[in-house]
């Protein structure tokens, strides 16, 4: 369920190219705080990617409130 909801935020990531060639700039606007700056697009891709995850496992270690997308709900809820 972690992998399905990594790969519909990516689908939601902006690129934009840095001015004076300094490469590329990514973010995901529906999480605050997910972004990630490199060399070429490639590169930041695979750093918005890593950046993602480290955001989903600190939010969900910590029980912070993760966006739904995609109909994907990764609240952990407690068991009664």
């Amino acid at each position: 369920m972690i992998s399905q909801y990594i790969s519909v935020a990516l689908r939601h990531a902006h690129y934009e190219v840095l001015e004076d060639g300094e490469g590329f700039y990514g973010s995901i606007p529906d999480l605050n705080g997910v972004w990630a700056q490199a060399s070429t697009l490639e590169e930041c891709r695979e750093a918005l990617s890593g950046a993602l995850e480290d955001w989903l496992l600190f939010s969900l270690t910590r029980q912070y409130p993760i966006p739904v997308l995609g109909g994907i709900d990764l609240a952990i809820r407690e068991v009664a």
